[in-house]
């Protein structure tokens, strides 16, 4: 009798939402409970992976950071995904947020594909969307923005000047991921090609989370608010006149009753920082 040949396995690529472990899709949680191997984005909730996780499923962390701490090269899970799928097991690629916004899934498809190993791609709730919700900041709304824009400025490159200037004059909401560091030179390019002064800026850190922080600003006070500001990652940075809703319709507190930070200018000079509607401080 000849010998068997050892089947493929199967990838699942699949997003495991913002940090609210609750916001996982039923779909990824029945794939996690029968996983062999787990690899596993560093901004994916541990306490996902001790709910949902086969208790027999070996887990490796694949985590990333754009500039700097410990990362895994994106070459190193392409080849993990292959190894352990060639080997037969169900591999689950558990990513932060969605599977297909600003992450590598190109990379991932086109290595599977190219060794002839199924897959499936899980949906997952992304960060504009996580931050949207829990600071009550709808990212579309009648009377505010009729669209809305996912964008990333990582470096200087990927943002082009005419496109700075198309991004100043839109009504659209602006959502920003991994932009944080750079948001300096964000404020300047668009405050540089004469955004709306009614539009504000919000920073969102650790979303959905019990840790999660709101700040708020306009964009041609940024200088005397926020400027130089370090922020706790991850953290999403929202542009639009729909950041005026948040006051209204904040509603997620977490483990901190004063987790939001307003900043307004004083009819005369100086400005206030309002934290959660009550507490009226001189900043």
């Amino acid at each position: 009798m000849l010998p068997q040949q050892q089947q493929t396995g199967k990838v699942i690529l699949a997003g495991a939402g913002t940090g609210d472990p609750d916001l996982i899709t039923i779909k990824a949680v029945r794939y996690l409970q029968q996983a062999d191997i787990i690899l596993t984005d560093r901004l994916v909730s541990k306490e996902i992976l001790t709910r949902y996780a086969n208790p027999l499923a070996e887990i490796i962390p694949v985590g990333k950071q754009c500039r700097r701490g410990i990362s895994t090269p994106q070459k190193t899970i392409n080849e993990l995904l292959v190894e352990f799928a060639l080997e037969g097991k169900l591999v689950v690629r558990l990513k932060g947020g969605d599977t297909s916004i600003f992450s590598n899934i190109l990379d991932e498809l086109q290595v599977l594909k190219a060794h002839n190993i199924p897959f499936e791609i899980i949906p997952g709730v992304t960060a504009a969307l996580g931050a949207a919700a829990y600071t009550g900041i709808p990212l579309t709304a009648r009377d505010h923005a009729t669209a809305v824009r996912l964008l990333t400025f990582y470096k200087s490159t990927v943002v082009t000047e005419e496109y700075w200037k198309e991004l100043a004059q839109t009504d659209d909401t602006l959502v920003f991921y991994m932009s944080s560091e750079t948001l300096d030179d964000v404020v300047k390019k668009l405050t540089d090609n004469h955004i709306a002064a009614d539009k504000l800026l919000a920073v969102v850190e650790q979303a959905t989370t019990p840790f999660q922080k709101v700040y708020i600003s306009d964009l041609y006070n940024y200088n005397t608010t926020l400027k130089n500001k370090t922020y706790i990652s991850p953290s999403l940075v929202i542009i639009g006149k729909v950041v005026n809703l948040h006051q209204e319709f904040s509603w997620f507190t977490g483990n901190n009753e004063n987790n939001a930070y307003y900043f307004k200018p004083l009819t005369g000079s100086g400005y206030i920082l309002d934290v959660k509607k009550e507490n009226i401080l001189v900043a």
